[in-house]
């Protein structure tokens, strides 16, 4: 299948498919009007699935606003009101089973559930199952992708060690969440930051809350979170006293459900199940209700990643 661009719902719908050469499935013409509103995505879930009548989704509780445990201990925020969604759709029930974010990819090989919906990356690297270096890193995995977010940097509330961007944490001492983009992204500047004499020292911690912990307590200067979760924490955490957002986002790319390579019929159901969604404006009711109607896209496609 070739690959198609995810764009954000902000930018104009036909102008910036022209003009970033993409292919881009909207309402302007072309693919997406081939799959007419009355296709029902339950005709196309696989059997074993649709016997079960459960959609099981490997996620990781540690993530708010976009996965965690709300008060009654429920799985709560973006992803699963999305997952809820796409579940009517299908015609299934949901279920969850909250697993460490760097299991999560090989809990899906394992089939210990069918999808992962976690504010996963898509990208090249897990599509390819490659590791760091571009060596093999394991079976690649596709995905279905439902929305744009960037990276974004944490510190301490008044930023003691002036940070604004990547090259200001050479020399400090960085907190992240272990398997996630930004401890790829902090790999690579730690490279650079290597070469220019001021070493990084990286921490990395099973959840990103033990992460955000050692921030709060001065043990490292920086965390690096997804802007969605970047900007929840910044605000709700101890009534916005602790930490500040610093910096524009960095590399913006979208999450996407992730499934293994050969669960494309299941892939194909759940991009038509989430395109309706979206068509029917519930999609941009959640995203408005968790304040990151910004990351809206326009469409769902697969492996729409760079």
């Amino acid at each position: 299948m070739q690959r198609t661009t995810l764009i954000p719902r902000q930018i104009g719908r036909c102008g910036a498919a022209v003009a970033a050469g993409a292919l881009l499935l909207t309402a302007c013409g072309g693919e997406q009007n081939r799959q007419k509103p009355t296709d029902d995505p339950r005709s196309m879930v696989p059997a074993g699935i649709k016997a079960a009548g459960v959609l099981r989704i490997g996620i990781d509780l540690n993530y708010a606003p976009v996965d965690f445990k709300g008060t009654d201990q429920q799985a709560t925020g973006i992803d699963p009101d999305l997952a809820e969604a796409v579940g009517r759709e299908l015609g299934l029930r949901v279920e969850y089973v909250d697993t460490a974010f760097d299991k999560l990819i090989p809990g899906l090989h394992a089939k210990q559930y069918d999808v992962v919906m976690s504010a996963m990356s898509d990208n090249r690297q897990r599509r390819e199952g490659t590791d760091d270096a571009g060596g093999p890193g394991g079976p690649g995995l596709d995905f279905a992708d439902y929305f744009i977010a960037g990276t974004s940097i944490l510190v301490r509330k008044g930023n003691p060690k002036a940070i604004s961007g990547l090259d200001d944490l050479c020399g400090h001492t960085v907190a992240l969440q272990r398997g996630t983009t930004q401890a790829g992204v902090i790999d690579r500047q730690n490279a650079a930051c290597t070469k220019a004499g001021k070493p990084l020292k990286v921490k990395l911690f099973e959840n990103d809350d033990l992460a955000l912990a050692e921030l709060a307590a001065g043990r490292a200067d920086a965390d690096l979170n997804d802007y969605p979760v970047a900007a929840y924490v910044a605000q709700q955490r101890d009534g916005g006293k602790t930490f500040q957002v610093v910096g524009a986002q960095l590399q913006p790319s979208p999450y996407g459900i992730a499934l293994t390579k050969d669960s494309t019929e299941l892939r194909e159901a759940l991009l038509k199940a989430l395109n309706r969604v979206i068509r029917s404006g519930e999609y941009d009711r959640i995203l408005a209700q968790w304040n990151v109607s910004d990351g809206a896209v326009q469409n769902a496609v697969a492996n729409g990643g760079f």
